[in-house]
């Protein structure tokens, strides 16, 4: 499988895990890069739920938490900080993208024609700022993840993985940052690629049984 070469374009694209990856914090992990350039990437696990409702920890933003209405571990990074991922319908690509470094938390900030709290990474996908009031962001939002934590890797990490083939890099879509089935993304992200991926979507739990 060849990749991009050029650094910022992996940014909006999902990270599937392929049944190689043995670290257990990304085991059928779907991960939507948020940012990624020479110094390193960062993005969020998508299909890792929390048995925690976003009411419990983030006064006002449970009712706009997309079903299920819980907090999703999006990585081993800043488990004790909260990052929220929005999708805006209507909103029409653009080249912006997150510009945080692995190492801090994404800050968004507004875009010309852009809500306010919300800032574009990819197409109709951006990064929410919990510090707005929600009922500024709430007539806007299409959809609503919150994330406890983050993915990072280093400068080079990322692509030391791929070359290993730790991922598949694929297109991501604004519904999977809302699948209302969660721990079926995996495989149903496989599914949906026009070539042999689309196999990998029947490889078994227990890579014994393959």
């Amino acid at each position: 499988m060849s990749f991009m070469t050029e650094v910022s374009s992996l940014t909006g694209r999902l990270l599937v895990a392929t049944p190689a990856l043995a670290d257990p914090n990304f085991d059928r992990a779907v991960v939507l890069l948020l940012d990624h350039d020479e110094e390193g990437s960062l993005g969020v696990v998508l299909n890792r739920p929390t048995p925690v409702d976003v009411a419990d920890i983030l006064d006002g933003w449970g009712d706009l938490a997309g079903a299920p209405g819980v907090v999703f571990q999006g990585g081993p990074v800043s488990l004790d900080s909260a990052l929220g991922v929005a999708v805006i319908p209507g909103e029409e690509d653009s080249t912006s993208s997150a510009s945080s470094a692995p190492g801090s938390r994404p800050r968004p900030r507004p875009g010309r024609g852009e809500p306010i709290g919300w800032r574009r990474v990819h197409g109709a996908i951006g990064l929410v700022d919990l510090d707005t009031p929600p009922e500024l962001l709430a007539p806007a939002l299409g959809s609503l993840r919150i994330f406890a934590g983050y993915a990072g890797w280093g400068p080079g990490q990322l692509e030391d993985e791929l070359v290993e083939g730790a991922w598949y890099v694929v297109e991501s879509e604004p519904g999977d940052v809302s699948s209302p089935d969660p721990e079926r993304l995996w495989r149903a992200v496989l599914r949906r690629q026009r070539s042999e991926l689309a196999m990998v979507a029947t490889y078994p739990d227990d890579a014994s049984l393959n």
